[in-house]
């Protein structure tokens, strides 16, 4: 897993509440098992029409967030079908951060096991970044795993809470199995003793 530490990037936004799974990564798409080439089947359904032309009204397909690395979105982002292909699609077309008022549990907990980080900030805050990014064409945001801290260049400096764990691991880019395998061998000298026992 890729580690995070610090992140300044051009940033998106989503003027939606209760964007579900379904949405971010339809059915059709879960037949791969691979983690990677998910990117074009992100929102399909809202990024394309029936003809499979892209819908230029969609927020992701204006030419201002092309490169874009933050996602700012409003409640619920997440929620519905446990699949954790939606967060393989968001973290493959090139999102490291989502900023909501809160999230999916399944989507949340997803989102650190696979090297993205999900900020969960109040409403005031998210209408914040939504009236920044409006104002100012090509808005960034510099997100800092270490200090808990999102900043801008226009004197925005907010904090957020993250789990001293997650946190743990998104900095030193652990997922489950890196974990597992730093007590390798304590379960190396196991396996012989049992083997031994046996």
């Amino acid at each position: 897993m890729q580690a995070f530490t610090k992140l300044t990037g051009l940033v998106a936004v989503m003027d939606r509440s209760d964007v579900d799974t379904d949405q971010i990564i339809p059915k059709q798409f879960l037949k791969r098992i691979e983690r990677s080439g998910y990117e074009d089947f992100l929102f399909f359904d809202w990024r394309y029409h029936e003809d499979g032309s892209e819908n230029a009204d969609f927020e992701l397909n204006q030419p201002a967030v092309q490169g874009a690395s933050i996602l700012v979105a409003r409640r619920n982002f997440g929620c519905g079908s446990s699949r954790e292909h939606a967060v393989w699609a968001l973290e493959n077309y090139g999102f490291r951060v989502v900023i909501a008022p809160s999230f999916g549990d399944i989507f949340y907990n997803s989102s650190f096991k696979n090297g993205m980080l999900p900020i969960r900030l109040d409403d005031e805050l998210v209408q914040r970044l939504f009236d920044n990014f409006a104002e100012h064409p090509g808005y960034r945001l510099t997100v800092d795993l270490e200090s808990r801290t999102i900043s801008d260049e226009f004197g925005l400096s907010v904090s957020f809470q993250v789990d001293d764990f997650r946190r743990h691991c998104l900095l030193n880019g652990l997922d489950d199995i890196a974990l597992t395998l730093q007590h390798e061998h304590r379960i190396t000298a196991y396996e012989a003793a049992h083997a031994q026992a046996s």
